[in-house]
C-alpha cells in the first residue's frame, strides 16, 4: 500500500514582494505592523501575512517555501535589531506564552 500526502502549503501570491523595500520604508513598514497588531487598515499582503502567521509560527514555517523561510528570517533579524519594540509587541501579540521565540532567538 502506498499512501501519499499532499503537504498543504502558503500561498506564493506575494513572493515577489520587495521585502527590502518594506524593511527600508518607515510609513510602509508601520502599516503592516499596525495591520499585524490589529490596529490599522490591512493591505491584501499583510491580511494574508495576519491570517498565515499564527500557524507560520506553531509549525515552524513547515508549510512556507524556501522563499518564504529566507523572507521570514529576514524580516525577523530585521524587526529583532532595528524595531525592537515593534518586536516585542509582535511577539506580546503571536506568542504571549513564549513558546516560539526560543526557535526564532537565533536567527
Amino acid at each position: 500500500m502506498i499512501l501519499v500526502v499532499a503537504t498543504e502549503k502558503y500561498t506564493g501570491k506575494y513572493d515577489d514582494v520587495d521585502v527590502d523595500k518594506i524593511l527600508q520604508n518607515n510609513r510602509v513598514l508601520n502599516n503592516y505592523i499596525r495591520c499585524l497588531l490589529d490596529e490599522g487598515p490591512c493591505t491584501a499582503e499583510g491580511r494574508e501575512l495576519r491570517k498565515t502567521l499564527p500557524d507560520a509560527l506553531s509549525s515552524s514555517c513547515s508549510k512556507c517555501n524556501d522563499k518564504q523561510k529566507a523572507t521570514a528570517e529576514k524580516v525577523i533579524n530585521h524587526l529583532k535589531t532595528k524595531r525592537s519594540k515593534d518586536w516585542d509587541r509582535l511577539i506580546a501579540k503571536y506568542d504571549p506564552r513564549g513558546e516560539y521565540k526560543k526557535r526564532y532567538e537565533q536567527l
